[in-house]
Order: C-alpha cells, then structure tokens, then sequence
C-alpha cells in the first residue's frame, strides 16, 4: 500500500474507534445522534486495478479482468492482497496457434502473426490470415522479383521463380539476380597447382544447382558449402608453399568468386569459420530495403572497416549485401616474391611480406571504384620498430601475379600494427621494405686505423714467434699460427667484406673469412690445451706440430667445406660478404665458436684449480708454477676478448645495431695489440731480444763485446737453462 492509504486506514481506524465509543457498529459513524454507513470506495481504498463494493458497515475489493489478487483471493480488502498482473501466455500456452506468438500486455496479452500473416482480430485471438505478396506488390506496380523472375505466392512468403541464367539463390523475397558459373571453368586454373581444378568443379556444380531452384523448398546449405571450400584450401595449401605467382593468383580468384556464390546463400547474418589454413568471416544482409551503418569484420589478425553502402556499392539493390574478410594463414610464405613493380621505382630496396595475407570480397560488383576508401589493420608478423632502414608498404596482388601498392596508402604504423587504406578490393598485406643502410664515415675511419693498427701489432708478433729462438716451443707455434690466421682474416675482412661484386668475389671472399676466423678459434683451443697438459702431463706436455696443424686448419676448412657444400648461396649477401643470417649458415660459425669457448673455460677452470693445488703443496716448483699461471692469465684474457668480440659480432650485420657496429670493429682492432702486448712485450726473453737487436742496431760498434759476452762460460749455461726449460716458453 502506498502512504496515503496507510493515512486512510488509520482514519477508518480512528472512525471506528468513535463509533465504539459512541455505540455504533463496525463501519458506521455517529452523526447527529444517528449511526450512519461509511463508504470506504469514496477514497479508492482497493487501488487502481480493482473493483470497489461498498458493503453496510464495510466494503470488498475485486480485480479487473487480467489481474489477480496476490493472494489468490477473489474478493478482498485493502489489507488482505492487492492486484498484480496475470500472463496469460503462461497460463495458457495454447492461447495464440502456430502463426503467431503470444505477447503479455498488463492485464492482456496480444497475439503477434508471424511475418508473412496478419491478425484479422485485432490480435485478441489467434486468427493469422496469409499475406499474398505477390497481389500487393501487384497492386502497388512493385516489380519484387526483378525484370528476370515471376512471384509466386506461399504461406507466410513468397518466392521468385527465375529464368534461365538467373538465381535468388535459394532464398524466398530474393529478387533474382544473374547466375555467371563460367568464372568456374577449369581452362582458367594454373596447371601447376594441383587440388585448384577441384574447388573450381565443385563450385561449378553448386552453381549450376542454383538455377534449378526454381520451386520453394530448393534451398542450397551455405554454410555447409562455405565448410567444403575452405576444407579443398586447406588441400591445397598443405602440402607446402605454391610453386608460381599464377598458381597463387588462381586461387586467390578462385576462393574469391566462391564467397561471392556462398555469401547469399547463408542462413545468419554473421558466420564465422576457421580451419588449418584459413579464417573467415562473412557478414550478409537481406531484406526489401538497403543496409545501412557501419561495418567492421575481423579475421585472424586482421580487422576491415568500412561501411554497408560501400560493401553494396551504388547498383541495383539485389535483395542482399556481402561483405567476407579471408586471412591465409600461411600464404605469405607463397608471395613473398614478386616484386617487380615496387623494385623498379626502388632498385637497392629489398621487400618482403610481413604481415598475413588477406582477401577482401563485398557484392559490390564496382570494387575497383569504391564510394569511399575501406580500412585494414594487420598485425605485423614479429615487432619491428620503424627505423631510415626499414619501412612498411601497404600492398595487393595484382591480376598480374605480383604486388602492387598502387590505390592503397599507410595512414599509421607502429612495431606491432600497420593500418592501410585502399580505394579497391582484392587480396593485401603489409610489405617490410628494407633499404640499403648508409656507409658511416666515422665507422669506416675507425675500421680502417683500427685494423691497419691491428695488422702491424700482428706483423711484429708473427716475426717475433718466427725468429726469436729463445722463446720457441710449442706453445709459441700456437700463437705463431694464431696470429697468421687472425692477420689473414683482418686484411680480408679489411680489403673485401664491402666487396659485393662480383658474386662469387664475394662469396670467395665470406668463405675465407669463415675459414680464418674458425681458425682463430681453433688455435686458441689449442692453446688451452696447451695448458692443461703442461698443468696435468707435468712430463711429455709438447703437441707434434703434425696433430697442431690438423687441427688448427683441417677442422675449420672441413666445416667450410660441408657448410659450402650444403648451403652455398648462403656465402655473401646484398650488403655485405659474409654469412647469411636468414638461411641457418650462421651457425656453423658460432657453433663452434661457443663450442671451443664452452671447452676452453673448462680447460682453464682445472688448470687454475690444479694450480692451486700445487702452490699449496710442501715443495712446489715456484718457477713454473708462476710461469703457468702467467700463461693462464694471459690466455684466459685473450679467451676473453675474443669471445666478447664474436658475442657482437653475432649481431654485427644487423641494420639496427650501429653501436654493435662500433664495439666489434674496437675489440677486433685490440687483437693484434693484444697479442703483441701480453706475448711479446711482457715477455722478458722478448724484450731482451729486442733490446739487442736494437742494441745491433744503433751501436754497431759494439759488436765484439756481443761475441764476447755470446761466448762466456756462464751466458752460455744461462741460455742453456733457459732453453731447457718445460717447454722453452717465455717468463713473464
């Protein structure tokens, strides 16, 4: 109850209590000595949806037809129920036939006829009466099949029947439309691509079936159909890559015109269906008038937005409006060649696809000159942030076989997205243009002095290991050839990297990097095993120079023979003459590069664990044992800045590391100065040599105090010590 008549109540209540004092009954009220009825109706007590009676001394409310009382009373007072709507439709379930749906109205209810009936009773009761379409629109001179079909009435509808060549493809209130199923024939299919012949046939019979739709009842099963054609793709592009740019173009048409076929044949107005290879999704409209709004669909990774007026265009109005967004999930491997049109406008730029491949289909039958420009975004397929080097086109696949960018422009891009606009309809994607990246000046000067720097430091230390007899042994025959490599590989590296023609100057040119530079490596493992042995073989520590040389130049040119052998185009590039980073060549330069790093930091690991043991032992030998680890120091050095080198090096030909640029070109720049240091002048046998040959030198007239001084009892038995040392190696 609402306020007020709580106040009604508690003033009936008051009356009453009057009349009790004043000897009236329940309901009455005394007045001039008389007890008079009160008629509690006067103050609407029973609300808005009942009857009110008044009764002598009291009263009785009853609910209006479609109501009922909340208590199931029939009649009632205001403090026993109030009146609420009754649903006939589920009291009565039966209330409204077949035709028509019920619909509860407070307190009534309505029956709705379906489409295609009317209500001949004002939609109290169920009497549902055909609409004959056909004798309206003939009334109205509406022409709803088209100049092409006859209107045929049925219960509920009606239903075009076509001529010959034409189609309202399966659907009821479709006006005909023309049936092309010459776009099916097998003559147009690239021989090449095998699996295309069989979508084209079974799309060719689909559509010859829609011709004989001519009788209600024909209806063709899109959706199952839409399953059989992205089921034979998947066929198709299993097996691999297609092989030609006219086998991709065949079937890109090909699934094109048959979204087209399948689109109006649809039951819902948004399917949505994926496979192995493919994602569709395909919005349909049908009615008597134009769709209108916007219209957006996402496929995959990539969303189309546009509008219905421009999926439809400004033709005839066919009874219906397709709009279908394709993504190829694996195509772009197919298409990523084929750039013809773009590299004649740009000769150095290389392209290739970087996002997935989509086509776009509306009923729109003008798609070359679209009212107004449609939206697509693509997600990239990896982050690439947007440098001078790198740049994204957006593109399609001409009727030519090969991609274009002609009526399609970027309006924004990112590292994940690029969103194109077109003003035509086919098949696009976002293309990574990769431009030659610029020679540096200040790089190039820091290559140049580095690595002549780097040259002569080499050049004095291969003459040095060659001719300085005190310091000969096996461990300076491992440097001797560790420089020569290390110096052939700087001078090639200085003289051809940049050398890109010819291609096979250039391909010679990578292979004798990669062979050098492994033998860098290989002749550094050497040396840790050097050491080991020295450490761990305390007698018969030497290598034969027969097993060093096997080594140290068999096992980088038998690598550099498998890896030519098996991947030979990936020897040089477009920019530089080394190894390809695209085809997996790379590795079989810094696998063994981290493979000999990985061993010589176990070899190093014992030898400086062995050492200690022996400083720590009651007699040691404190000579060689400071000699070792002098050797171990350095060595572990050398480990060190020649992998850290390779550790950028692995990044080195990137377009977007010019930092790494500059920090490899410095460290390879200190390997010949380093050696030069740690081996030749912190060596005191070294510079002991140097001092007398500088000695011979400058002060020629000093020669016969050399002989002498050459021929004393104790300088002999000094050099004799020294050369008969573990392994003639230099004291630092």
């Amino acid at each position: 109850m609402g306020s007020g008549k709580d106040l009604l109540i508690l003033g009936f209540v008051c009356m009453l209590t009057q009349s009790v004092s004043g000897s009236c009954d329940k309901g009455l009220v005394l007045q001039k000595g008389q007890c008079v009825d009160i008629n509690e109706c006067d103050y609407s007590i029973c609300g808005k949806d009942s009857f009110c009676f008044n009764t002598i001394g009291s009263y009785y409310c009853v609910c209006h037809p479609g109501f009922i009382n909340s208590r199931g009373n029939i009649n009632f007072t205001a403090q026993t129920g109030q009146c609420i709507d009754t649903n006939e439709c589920l009291t009565n379930k039966n209330i409204c036939d077949h035709l028509s749906k019920c619909e509860n109205l407070i307190g009534s209810y309505a029956c709705n006829c379906q489409s295609g009936y009317v209500n001949i009773n004002n939609n109290k009761t169920s009497q549902c009466k055909d609409i004959n379409e056909c004798e309206e629109a003939e009334r109205k001179h509406e022409n709803i099949c088209g100049d092409n079909g006859t209107c045929m009435n049925i219960n509920g509808s009606y239903w075009c029947i076509c001529k010959n060549g034409y189609t309202n493809y399966g659907n009821d209130r479709t006006p005909c439309s023309k049936l092309s199923c010459d776009r099916f024939t097998a003559s147009k299919t690239s021989p090449t691509l095998g699996g295309l012949a069989d979508i084209l046939s079974l799309m060719r019979n689909s559509c010859l079936a829609l011709s004989d739709s001519t009788v209600p009842g024909g209806k063709a099963d899109g959706e199952a159909l839409l399953e059989k054609l992205l089921t034979a793709t998947d066929e198709v592009l299993s097996p691999g890559p297609v092989g030609s740019s006219k086998g991709v173009s065949g079937l890109l048409g090909a699934v094109e015109n048959s979204i087209l076929l399948i689109g109006p044949q649809l039951k819902v107005n948004t399917t949505k269906m994926e496979t192995k290879e493919t994602v569709a999704q395909i919005a349909v409209r049908k009615g008597k008038s134009r769709p209108t709004g916007p219209l957006h669909l996402t496929s995959g990774s990539t969303s189309l937005s546009t509008d219905w007026s421009t999926a439809l265009g400004t033709g005839p109005y066919p009874g219906f409006a397709l709009a279908a967004l394709l993504s190829y999930k694996n195509l772009e491997g197919s298409m990523n060649r084929s750039f013809e049109k773009l590299q004649k406008a740009e000769e150095d730029v290389s392209f290739q696809v970087f996002s997935k491949v989509v086509s776009v289909v509306v009923s729109n039958p003008s798609t070359q000159n679209l009212s107004s420009p449609v939206n697509i975004t693509f997600t990239h397929l990896q982050e690439k942030r947007r440098t001078p080097e790198v740049g994204f086109i957006c593109a399609y696949w001409s009727e030519s076989g090969a991609w274009s960018p002609d009526g399609c422009s970027q309006q924004q891009s990112n590292e994940t997205h690029t969103v194109c606009q077109c003003e035509h309809l086919s098949s696009f994607a976002v293309l990574m243009a990769l431009y030659p990246m610029e020679p540096i000046y200040e790089l190039q000067v820091v290559t140049k002095v580095g690595l002549i720097l780097s040259l002569v430091c080499l050049v004095l230390s291969i003459l040095t290991f060659r001719f300085c007899r005190s310091i000969q042994g096996t461990r300076t025959t491992i440097h001797l050839h560790l420089c020569i490599c290390l110096f052939m590989a700087d001078l090639v590296f200085l003289v051809g990297v940049s050398r890109t023609e010819p291609e096979g100057g250039c391909r010679f040119v990578a292979g004798m990097l990669h062979f050098f530079f492994l033998g860098v490596m290989a002749w550094m493992l050497l040396e840790g095993v050097q050491l080991y042995r020295m450490v761990v073989l305390v007698f018969n520590a030497t290598i034969r120079p027969l097993y060093l040389y096997v080594f140290g130049y068999g096992v980088p040119l038998t690598i550099v023979i498998l890896s030519a052998t098996i991947r030979p185009k990936g020897y040089g590039t477009k920019q530089h003459c080394w190894l390809s980073l695209e085809d997996g060549l790379i590795w079989s330069f810094f696998g063994p590069v981290c493979i000999i790093i990985v061993l010589n930091v176990f070899f190093f690991t014992v030898t400086v664990w062995k050492l200690a043991q022996k400083f720590s032992s009651l007699n040691p030998d404190l000579s060689k044992l400071h000699k070792i680890r002098a050797f171990t120091v350095t060595a572990i050095a050398q480990m060190c800045i020649l992998g850290l080198m390779w550790v950028f090096g692995a990044f080195l030909f990137n377009k977007d590391m010019i930092a790494v640029a500059y920090i490899f070109t410095i460290l390879n720049s200190l390997q010949g100065a380093l050696v030069f240091i740690m081996h030749c002048l912190l060596s005191k046998q070294v510079r002991d040599e140097y001092a007398q040959l500088l000695s011979c030198i400058c002060t020629p007239q000093k020669k016969s105090y050399s002989d002498y001084s050459s021929t004393n009892p104790s300088s002999s038995q000094s050099q004799g010590s020294r050369s008969g040392q573990l392994t003639g190696e230099s004291n630092i």
